[in-house]
């Protein structure tokens, strides 16, 4: 088959519960029609094996739609394999409000780095790309570079348009997004994904008492940036994916040094204080 060499495997689900015509075909061509082209569609230059491509949800949800113009919001989550076990680590859990776009239905699905023509290719190939970088900084140390400026190419394109979301003023925008991505300024966040996953949680497995150790000390870096720039985007997308799992983390097996590491976790993420009270002493 031949998207088994492709990077993702994402599964689009395009929700229409909430317009009055939402029965009609279009939705479930568009829904199709999205899966061929995330899927299908080769992303990088890399060669992916069937094991390691990126799995992924993107949850569509259209909240008004009139004569071939939708608006919505999306919900992308990816995951990554974490090494010897069953488990898949959340790596990227957003939601996009500012999302509309005009489709026909039927219209191929193409994306060309040099033309920005459709919002909808521009916004879901965008997320394709922040989620390939993110994926990729988990493996090695700002792995996502290329992907991460990819993503850039796009919001320089989408600003002559006049669709929301790429701004690069306004509240946890596109621009913003990749621009911190790219930015010296947040460069420990890129630290911390990587020893975070490749020498935290991957080797839990092997040596759980390490591995809690060095997740614990990737807070520090969180605090570093805390320190710079208090409650950043970048931070804050970090612990709204991950805020459960360091709960759990935490919760089971050899003990850590846990007052010093809640009042890490309470000073830089304090929007999820009740998540930190409970994990168990």
């Amino acid at each position: 088959m031949a998207s088994n060499a492709q990077e993702l495997n994402c599964k689009v689900t395009v929700n229409s519960d909430q317009v009055s015509q939402g029965d009609l075909p279009v939705f479930k061509t568009l829904e199709r029609s999205l899966n061929d082209f995330v899927n299908k569609s080769k992303w990088t230059n890399r060669t992916f094996k069937e094991s390691e491509r990126l799995n992924a949800q993107m949850f569509i949800t259209i909240t008004k739609y009139e004569s071939n113009r939708f608006e919505g919001n999306i919900q992308i989550q990816s995951t990554r394999p974490v090494f010897n076990t069953s488990y898949e680590t959340p790596v990227f859990n957003y939601k996009d409000g500012q999302f509309s776009f005009q489709y026909i239905e039927f219209e191929p699905l193409v994306y060309n780095a040099n033309v920005f023509d459709s919002n909808l290719v521009g916004v879901i190939s965008y997320y394709i790309y922040i989620m390939l970088g993110l994926d990729a900084d988990t493996f090695s140390l700002e792995g996502g570079n290329p992907n991460f400026k990819e993503a850039q190419r796009i919001v320089t394109q989408a600003q002559g348009t006049n669709y929301k979301g790429w701004s690069a003023t306004g509240d946890r925008t596109r621009f913003e997004l990749v621009d911190d991505l790219l930015s010296n300024t947040y460069r420990e966040y890129h630290v911390a994904m990587y020893n975070y996953h490749r020498k935290g949680l991957d080797i839990l497995g092997d040596n759980n008492s390490t591995g809690k150790q060095v997740i614990a000390g990737t807070m520090k870096l969180f605090e570093t940036m805390q320190k710079r720039r208090p409650n950043a985007f970048l931070t804050q997308t970090f612990f709204e994916t991950k805020s459960e799992e360091i709960r759990n983390v935490f919760s089971d097996g050899p003990k850590v040094d846990i007052v010093k590491l809640k009042e890490t976790l309470n000073s830089i993420a304090p929007y999820f204080s009740s998540t930190w009270n409970d994990i168990k002493y």
